[in-house]
């Protein structure tokens, strides 16, 4: 039982980094263009991780095999994903935005009854949890938001096709269990950053722009916490939650932003935020009500930190 609250708090944590991301990415992009802005985000990141690589005694894999299979792991789990959610949010509304990216635990559970056999296809009761979740978010971001869906037809696409990839990196993801998630997150990173420092220097010639301190602090943070140490979260429950029970916790993203709201901005609750938040966790209850064996959950545990 110990594993498993461990887990879920991670699970939470996990989601209060990632929810927090849009504030801090809000607050960067008043002085650094979005492209910079992912750019600078994967390579503090990854730096980040390389060194505590260095300090912990680890590698990085000395195979191109593995290198193919991070590279592609960066394009389905960061640089695609942010890069069509930067496009994207330019003519969508962020309220439809978010919406559509909080679909991905939808897209794990169609994609893993087709690729996943015996006790790691998803149960029905899943499929109820990530409908509910969505149900959630909609009633937090109000459901007036569904009024302008099909309206910008492709961004909406584009935004849709990300949280797509999210789902492709949730069941991908597992391939990385023999490997330390310090490992699989600093390599993904690092791949990502390759692919993006290029055409950062191309498009933006970022030594020309004038940035602000709090967009530099704003990044930073972004960086740190919200992109290394929320990437090494994620791997591990990759590993001991499964993908599923990973991805539910795009329903608590939404949650999270309003209660970062209300302590920092000053916003209200009314009761249809308050109905939308009891509905996004019991979603992210019921995806993960199928608990692992304790033992299982242990070893792959023990395995994770090592």
């Amino acid at each position: 039982m110990t594993g498993l609250r461990l887990e879920f708090g991670l699970l939470g944590l996990l989601a209060l980094l990632w929810g927090s991301s849009y504030m801090w990415i809000s607050l960067a992009l008043d002085t650094i263009p979005p492209l910079t802005l992912i750019t600078l985000r994967v390579g503090l990141a990854s730096l980040v991780l390389f060194a505590i690589l260095s300090i912990r005694g680890l590698h990085l894999p000395p195979d191109k095999k593995t290198w193919r299979a991070l590279f592609i792991q960066s394009i389905v789990n960061s640089t695609g994903p942010w890069l069509l959610l930067a496009w994207g949010q330019q003519s969508v509304d962020s309220a439809v935005a978010s919406v559509l990216n909080s679909t991905s635990p939808l897209f794990v559970f169609f994609f893993s009854l087709f690729l996943m056999s015996g006790s790691d296809r998803p149960a029905g009761q899943q499929l109820l949890g990530a409908l509910a979740g969505i149900a959630g978010i909609v009633l937090i971001v109000g459901t007036g938001a569904l009024e302008s869906l099909g309206g910008a037809f492709a961004p909406q696409v584009a935004v849709l096709a990300g949280a797509a990839l999210y789902g492709i990196a949730a069941i991908r993801g597992r391939q990385f269990a023999h490997m330390p998630p310090l490992v699989t997150a600093a390599g993904t990173l690092i791949c990502s950053t390759m692919t993006l420092l290029p055409l950062s220097l191309m498009i933006d010639h970022p030594w020309t722009l004038q940035i602000s301190p709090q967009s530099l602090w704003a990044a930073g943070i972004l960086s740190i916490f919200c992109t290394a140490f929320a990437f090494l979260i994620y791997f591990r429950l990759i590993n001991t939650i499964g993908p599923m029970g990973t991805s539910s916790q795009a329903y608590l993203r939404s949650g999270i932003g309003v209660l970062l709201g209300i302590v920092f901005l000053n916003e209200t609750l009314d009761l249809e935020t308050i109905a939308g938040i009891c509905l996004a966790i019991f979603g992210v209850v019921l995806i993960n009500w199928r608990r692992p064996k304790k033992q299982a959950l242990s070893k792959t545990a023990q395995e994770s930190s090592g």
